[in-house]
């Protein structure tokens, strides 16, 4: 037997990236056309925010509450536990964040109206998460019906809940952050032995996030 210093990450990996991807595919067939209800409810959290966030706040956590719910039960227990064991002890944290993005709706413990300079960051984040993620497949082979789509898969929809919270302050604020950045980093890893290239998009919407949380700090500070 083999000392166990000798093991690579990619050792531990439960399939390939093939069957990983063939995963993406047979979901979003069995969900389509919801990626267009799912992708315009996250536009649409944009407008209110961009616009007069403060009198729709609630309808913003409530949107993205059903969204990680869904994402928890339909991909991750449904899907992903079938070639990953591990998936079965995730899903309930995507559960535990829609409980808490429910109650931050019916509390109103959240809010967005204040404009703050690194905003600008957030929106990127957003931007990217809502327009840029579904564009990743197609770019690298692999065509569209394993795109990752807010809402519907966990990637987008984990980056996407960053940028918003980087725009929100309130009470909960801390208790809705760890969730979305241990799946950002346990998926940039996952990607990250399965050598595939868009690795690199969680890492960097956690590095921006972290920045910009950062530059606030600072700025509260000084």
């Amino acid at each position: 037997m083999s000392e166990w210093w000798t093991y690579r990450p990619e050792d531990f990996l439960l399939f390939s990236p093939r069957v990983y991807w063939r995963l993406f595919e047979s979901h979003n067939a069995a969900l389509w056309p919801l990626h267009l209800v799912t992708l315009a409810a996250g536009l649409a959290i944009v407008l209110l925010i961009a616009g007069r966030p403060n009198i729709r706040t609630r309808w913003i956590t409530l949107i993205l509450a059903i969204l990680w719910i869904f994402v928890g039960w339909f991909f991750l227990w449904n899907r992903y536990s079938t070639i990953n064991w591990a998936a079965v002890y995730i899903a309930p944290a995507f559960f535990v964040e829609g409980v808490l993005l429910f109650a931050a709706s019916v509390h109103g413990a959240l809010g967005f109206e204040k404009r703050r300079a690194a905003d600008w960051i957030a929106y990127l984040v957003l931007g990217f998460a809502l327009l840029g993620q579904p564009l990743l497949a197609p770019l690298q082979g692999r065509g569209w019906t394993p795109s990752e789509v807010f809402g519907i898969a966990p990637d987008p929809t984990a980056m996407a809940t960053l940028g918003l919270l980087l725009l929100a302050h309130g009470r909960l604020l801390p208790w809705l952050l760890p969730i979305p950045v241990l799946w950002c980093l346990l998926s940039g890893m996952t990607l990250q032995t399965m050598g595939e290239p868009q690795a690199w998009t969680p890492y960097v919407a956690l590095a921006l996030v972290a920045a910009a949380w950062t530059w606030r700090m600072i700025r509260r500070a000084g």
